[in-house]
């Protein structure tokens, strides 16, 4: 039997029989708000372990560092094991309602390049937002490292960009998180999914993300569905 290692909102964290590999399992659970609202959806961690594939396999071909390996089936899938850097990196192509409640700034406001935002993996402090200094008391990441991360971000938008284009997908906005392998490279870990980013049907504008559920506006996992089916025509 696996060891569970970690369970968080989205995934269980399970240890392989190999030192530096671990296996995720999405679940069906649906958080929304720092978890202040919940659901569960039958399916949901099958189309995030899917999409979430689809995505790793593509920036695999942008020469992008992450720890994905395999899929093994419709929930589960082979990864590296890294040491989670605390910090949540947030890319923002367009401005949404979050920042314009923050600052003010109108929605849909184009950011180029893009706006890059950390902020600090706490779910006790709601996962504040934070600046480089506090990065480095908070973390052991070097300024060096912490423009590594700035870079690579950066290079990881615009290849999501290019391929959320090839199934007509506006990239709004998105959240990802970084660690380090064994070798002690920083690399991007998690997921990268419809529960993680913002997307938007580029020509009928409609939502197609977690927003349907944090705002009540649509189904869940038509949307999922949606995505999935777009991306399984193009591969």
């Amino acid at each position: 039997m696996l060891e569970l290692l970690y369970e968080g909102k989205a995934k269980k964290v399970y240890q392989t029989d190999k030192e530096d590999e671990l296996i995720l399992s999405y679940k069906d659970d649906a958080t929304a708000f720092n978890g202040k609202k919940k659901a569960q959806f039958t399916g949901k961690g099958r189309f995030n372990n899917l999409i979430t594939a689809h995505v790793f396999r593509y920036l695999t071909t942008e020469a992008i560092p992450h720890h994905f390996i395999e899929t093994l089936n419709d929930t589960d899938q082979r990864v590296y094991k890294t040491s989670i850097i605390p910090i949540e990196v947030v890319v923002r192509n367009r401005s949404s309602y979050s920042l314009n409640n923050r600052l003010g700034i109108k929605e849909d406001a184009v950011f180029e390049p893009a706006l890059v935002e950390w902020f600090y993996k706490n779910d006790a402090l709601n996962d504040p937002l934070i600046n480089d200094q506090h990065v480095f008391l908070l973390t052991d990441v070097s300024k060096e490292e912490l423009n590594q991360i700035y870079e690579l971000t950066l290079k990881i938008n615009n290849a999501l960009k290019r391929f959320f284009h090839q199934i007509n997908l506006d990239l709004i906005d998105f959240k990802i998180e970084f660690g380090r392998n064994s070798a002690g490279e920083i690399i991007l870990s998690d997921e990268i999914s419809p529960d993680t980013c913002r997307l938007e049907d580029s020509y009928t504008k409609q939502h197609l993300d977690k927003d349907v559920f944090r705002q009540g506006t649509g189904n869940l996992l038509d949307v999922y569905q949606i995505i999935l089916s777009r991306l399984e025509e193009l591969s």
